[in-house]
């Protein structure tokens, strides 16, 4: 294990600001700990008596009465013990919610930058198997030691008290399940580590075949994936199994040593060691003694295993939530917006390094429809993430309104600017949770939206606000989906509209209706319009053209053809027959 990996301590103290909340349910659960520990050093000494006082004199009430404060101890201790674990239990549920939603609200929050180089399997594992294996943690290990520990000083304090010589001799065996319990708490951390880093790429992977399962059938591609798949799911069966061999050893070499000291108080205390052979009733005292002292060792060396299973998910989870790839917040805002966007000069690399973008000037006036076209990685998808600020780290300036986006907050600038995808992304829910998407609109709002993007007979067709979306919009096709996408915008009304590719992915009569739409409701906003159908776009105000993120063209759509430029030669390539030429 690296130097630089934290410490166990370290990460379950971490635990606290999730468990802070609940505190005074595990309080009173750790209350029920002192009175448990004295109840189960009562009953050895309950024995004691019983043979000592009693069983030897022949006194056989008061063996009855020993008898019944031995039943009373264990009833009160049973209870203790059942309030003990219903008030963790009930605590670490609620510490595990508050830790999942807070893992939740950080993915929820973390730039889109971050999720280009992360599988979705990855994160999932984070947020679900990870988290849950903490729920053991809480309810059956890290806090539930306290009462092993208790138990552990409790009963050796009795032991002293009634034979100091004899617990020295049973303290013998103290050096060796030290020496075990360190190796195993070593090699169950790497193991656990392990599990958890396999089984996020079991996840990773499943998740990603999952996904572009149509192309693997495609190209038969079934059987190098399954074998793929196949040595995934090996590694991560393989390490659990050897967790579960060193999990059985643990309780095995326990069980061992519960017997050996056993042996040893019984041949110490019938006169090898002492003077004389001790009292009947109190070498029946010290096996009972050894009995409940070996079964919170037993447990906590279980707990062992539980507690480094959560190491290994800690790490990994507070991984994820130490990951600082936000977008920062600004704190301005704007009374009311006019869409009057502004770039300057800007510039902006991807994480490899390598500039999308060199020095793009481009405006937008308020009411205008500005089209951006040009080949493929141009730059044109780049430019409209940036404006909703999917991404940050630009250099140069970009303003909203006189107001520079970067100092905007993300929420003003995304109520300011919307966009229509070429990716649509539909929810499973009701049509009407598809279109508000958590705002607070009328239904006679989203019927508006609805028939102003010529949604109307899909959304019939599926029954109204009221009809079910099935998951990924399957029971949708790819331009009724993107109908509804478009209404999703209008609903929100936003003052400045981006359509990335909004009908490259679409049939030529739906594309003719989102045009109708176009025409008929945006004329009064400023819109973007990022276009591979230059169809579409011959009715902007201006063109500009990009190539390798620089504009090299800016004009209406006869004057570019005019130019004989790149837009010209773009324009020949998709509507002139061959030889043909564009008047």
């Amino acid at each position: 294990m690296s130097d630089n990996k934290p410490s166990n301590w370290s990460l379950y103290k971490r635990m606290w600001p999730y468990m802070k909340p609940y505190w005074w349910m595990y309080l009173l659960a750790m209350l029920c700990a002192p009175p448990t520990t004295l109840l189960t050093v009562y009953q050895p000494i309950l024995l004691k008596r019983a043979i000592d006082d009693h069983i030897r004199v022949g006194d056989i009430a008061g063996v009855q009465s020993v008898a019944l404060w031995y039943l009373g101890a264990l009833l009160a201790s049973f209870v203790l013990q059942v309030g003990f674990s219903v008030l963790m239990s009930y605590a670490a549920l609620r510490t595990i919610t508050r830790l999942r939603e807070g893992v939740y609200r950080h993915t929820m929050a973390l730039k889109q930058s971050f999720y280009d180089v992360r599988p979705t399997g990855q994160l999932l594992t984070r947020a679900t198997n990870d988290i849950e294996s903490l729920g053991e943690t809480l309810t059956a290990g890290a806090v539930t030691i306290v009462l092993d520990v208790l138990l552990i000083i409790g009963i050796l304090v009795a032991m002293f008290f009634y034979e100091p010589r004899l617990t020295l001799v049973l303290l013998c065996m103290a050096p060796v399940i030290a020496i075990i319990l360190d190796r195993l708490r070593r090699v169950l951390r790497r193991l656990y580590l392990e599990i958890r880093e396999s089984l996020s790429a079991v996840n990773a992977y499943l998740a990603e075949r999952l996904q572009g399962v149509a192309v693997v059938q495609l190209y038969s591609d079934e059987a190098r994936s399954n074998a793929e798949f196949t040595s995934r799911v090996d590694r991560y069966r393989d390490a659990t199994v050897r967790s579960n061999i060193w999990d059985a050893l643990i309780y095995a070499i326990m069980d061992g040593l519960t017997s050996v000291s056993v042996g040893l108080i019984l041949w110490a205390g019938t006169g090898a060691v002492l003077a004389e052979p001790m009292n009947p009733g109190v070498l029946v005292a010290f096996v009972d003694f050894v009995g409940k002292l070996f079964r919170p060792i037993q447990e906590f060396s279980g707990k062992l295993s539980i507690l480094q299973r959560a190491a290994s998910a800690l790490e990994k989870i507070f991984g994820l939530l130490d990951e600082k790839a936000f977008i920062e917040d600004g704190d301005a805002s704007l009374a009311t917006v006019e869409g009057h966007l502004v770039l300057k000069n800007v510039q902006f690399a991807y994480r490899d390094g390598s500039k999308v973008l060199h020095g793009i000037d481009l405006e937008l006036h308020a009411g205008e429809v500005v089209a951006l076209v040009g080949r493929t990685g141009s730059g044109k998808t780049t430019i409209g993430k940036l404006l909703t600020r999917a991404y940050d780290g630009y250099t140069g300036s970009i303003t909203l309104d006189g107001v520079e986006l970067s100092d905007l907050s993300k929420a003003a600038v995304r109520r300011s600017i919307g966009m229509v995808r070429q990716d649509v992304q539909l929810f499973p829910g009701d049509v009407r949770f598809n279109l508000a998407l958590g705002a607070d609109l009328t239904d006679d709002a989203l019927m508006a939206a609805v028939d102003v993007a010529n949604a109307g007979p899909a959304v019939e067709a599926l029954g109204g606000l009221d009809g079910r979306v099935a998951h990924k919009g399957s029971n949708l096709s790819v331009g009724e989906a993107q109908l509804l996408s478009f209404a999703r915008t209008i609903a929100h009304n936003p003052p400045l509209v981006i359509l990335d590719e909004a009908t490259a992915s679409v049939d030529t009569m739906t594309e003719a209706r989102i045009q109708a739409a176009t025409d008929a409701i945006l004329a009064r906003k400023t819109v973007l319009v990022i276009a591979h159908r230059l169809s579409t776009i011959v009715g902007s105000d201006r063109i500009v053209v990009l190539d390798a993120g620089r504009v090299i063209e800016v004009g209406s759509h006869a004057e570019l053809l005019e130019a004989d430029g790149v837009y010209a030669e773009l324009y020949q390539q998709q509507f002139a027959e061959p030889g043909e030429q564009i008047a």
